[in-house]
């Protein structure tokens, strides 16, 4: 009995390391497997060459749409230069359409001579006239004074012309003759318009003659019993002068 016993055991203990061996054996044929596994994969989270892929891409993509750019530019460019050789005077023309105005305008050549003649401002009679070398009398004031310029009758909102081509030197006001614009006519002559409103000339701008610079306004308390009225003041070389030698 004992016998049988032992060979059993013997028999048990034999099957049990066959077993370990077999078991051992296919864990050796299975890390074998997985590290040739290893050896023979690519991780494609660990790939940086896919990186540098999509950044050349990238950079393509940009390179094509920067030459894209380059050539709406350049043929806008050109399409520019042919209207402009097609219309010389198309500058000035964008330059008026984009709100230069007349400040901007281009500077006209001021030649006022002794030989010139000027629009008048308003059409209307003389008030008073100019004397400079004896006093003439204003009612309003009730006294006798020089005056350096002439006192045109008109109406309240009448439009008020340049008299002359000329550059704007000055828009300002003071209690004599209210609202005023100071032109410069060229060679050293100078014309004044005063007892204005609503005055569209500014400083620095140039004015055709005829051109509208403002309009007639109600009349200051230096000439309230003369009415409703333009001045008009002319100088040479800072001298009065009678504005009528000038006028048509």
């Amino acid at each position: 009995m004992r016998d049988k016993v032992n060979q059993m055991f013997k028999d048990k203990l034999f099957l049990v390391v066959l077993v370990l061996g077999l078991l051992t054996l296919v864990a050796a044929a299975g890390i074998i497997t997985v590290q040739r596994g290893r050896g023979a994969e690519t991780n494609p989270y660990l790939e940086m060459p896919q990186q540098e892929l999509i950044a050349e891409e990238t950079k393509e993509e940009n390179r094509g749409a920067v030459t894209a750019d380059r050539g709406e530019n350049t043929s806008a460019a050109e399409e520019t230069q042919r209207a402009a050789a097609a219309n010389p005077n198309r500058e000035d023309d964008l330059a008026a359409e984009a709100g230069a105005g007349g400040s901007a305008a281009q500077a006209l050549v001021l030649d006022f001579t002794a030989d010139s003649r000027m629009l008048w401002p308003v059409r209307g009679n003389v008030l008073l006239d100019y004397s400079m070398d004896k006093t003439i009398y204003f009612p309003t004031l009730d006294q006798y004074k020089c005056n350096p310029g002439i006192v045109i009758q008109s109406d309240v909102s009448t439009p008020v012309e340049a008299p002359a081509n000329a550059r704007v030197l000055e828009v300002g006001a003071n209690e004599e003759i209210g609202s005023y614009v100071v032109m410069d006519l060229g060679n050293d002559y100078t014309v004044t318009c005063g007892q204005l409103k609503e005055i569209t000339a500014v400083q620095g701008e140039y004015l055709t003659q005829g051109q509208i610079l403002g309009y007639v306004a109600e009349p200051t308390k230096y000439y309230s019993v003369e009415g409703v009225n333009v001045f008009l003041e002319m100088k040479h070389q800072g001298e009065a002068v009678d504005p009528l030698d000038y006028m048509e």
